[in-house]
């Protein structure tokens, strides 16, 4: 409980866009989702996205 209370005081860091990308392309992002495009509960067209995106250092790193 007092580890908390004492993060709660702390000031929130600013972080800009360009470091952000960089700490997720560093360790790697998966994206997946489901788009299902229906008329009249008929399911007519489905599309599913699959993708792994990071740094071409890390994926060569990983082979």
């Amino acid at each position: 409980m007092r580890d908390v209370v004492a993060l709660e005081q702390l000031p929130p860091e600013r972080i800009a866009l360009v470091d952000l990308l960089d700490r997720l392309l560093a360790g790697g992002v998966v994206l997946t989702g489901d788009l299902v495009l229906s008329i009249a509960d008929i399911d007519l067209v489905r599309i599913s996205l699959n993708a792994v995106i990071a740094s071409v250092d890390e994926l060569e790193g990983s082979l």
